[in-house]
């Protein structure tokens, strides 16, 4: 049972491992042969289930060095709470323990987005920003998190919303994390077809192209608006490269070719 703005886990057990000793072997497993960039500030990664996509997310998380905050924007699944859900205060809890809230880059954060909330319904049952954490717990055990959970804006909003994130991220030892899994039930050769369609415009780090290719191509990217707001916020920043680090689908995993999700982990990273 949630106590006031403490988010127990939701989908431990089923998403990841609901055992902490199994968990932390998983992650250690997935994190092994770390690369330490002290330059990345942003990561897109995705957030299926770690037997489907946790080797691809594990491509970005093993190249960073530990962040102080994270601030993590999600897309809406369920439908639930306000467009702009930002959870606010208290603790989200998975098996390896409490990451505390940023409260005072949520209180700023309200104060300057329209349509945002400090609501809790959008993220009651999302998975979207819940799988990302231990990793990052597992990097730093006092990982102060911002999770914000998006859905659908303007292409205009989406640029307002980018300038506000990179006022956050230019605090030292933070960083924007994307959730984000790419096309969704189709064969695999047209989700890769679709997918470097969309990424090629992730890694141009060209935030209205992303939307647009998206929206054009109807490509099923759940996370774009997500996406979209981050690299806006780097666009913003200025002097940020990307790197594609790994893509996949859900049908290396399972044998199933014809109806597959695809996914993908990039880094951006100051110049």
């Amino acid at each position: 049972m949630e106590r006031g703005w403490d988010r127990e886990a939701a989908v431990a057990g089923k998403f990841y491992s609901g055992s902490p000793p199994s968990l932390l072997k998983e992650l250690e497993d997935y994190l092994q042969n770390k690369e330490p960039d002290s330059k990345i500030i942003a990561v897109m990664a995705p957030h299926a289930g770690y037997k489907y996509s946790g080797k691809i997310a594990a491509e970005a998380y093993r190249r960073l060095v530990p962040p102080k905050r994270a601030i993590i924007l999600a897309p809406n699944h369920t439908g639930q709470g306000s467009r702009i859900s930002i959870w606010g205060k208290g603790v989200w809890r998975t098996p390896l323990g409490e990451a505390h809230v940023d409260e005072e880059g949520a209180r700023w954060l309200l104060s300057q987005v329209q349509m945002g909330e400090g609501d809790r319904e959008a993220h009651r049952n999302e998975h979207a920003i819940e799988v990302h954490l231990p990793f990052l717990q597992f990097l730093n055990p006092e990982i102060q998190i911002l999770p914000i959970v998006l859905s659908p804006l303007s292409p205009e909003y989406c640029e307002k919303m980018g300038r506000l994130l990179a006022e956050l991220v230019r605090e030292e030892g933070s960083l924007l994390i994307a959730s984000t899994d790419m096309s969704h039930y189709i064969p695999a050769e047209r989700a890769k077809v679709l997918d470097k369609m969309a990424l090629d415009r992730v890694v141009q780090i060209d935030g209205p192209g992303l939307y647009n290719v998206v929206v054009q191509q109807e490509i099923s990217m759940c996370g774009f608006i997500p996406t979209t707001c981050v690299l806006e916020a780097l666009s913003a920043l200025g002097g940020v490269e990307a790197e594609l680090l790994k893509y996949g689908n859900s049908g290396e995993v399972t044998g199933d070719r014809d109806d597959v999700v695809g996914y993908a982990s990039v880094a951006f990273r100051r110049q």
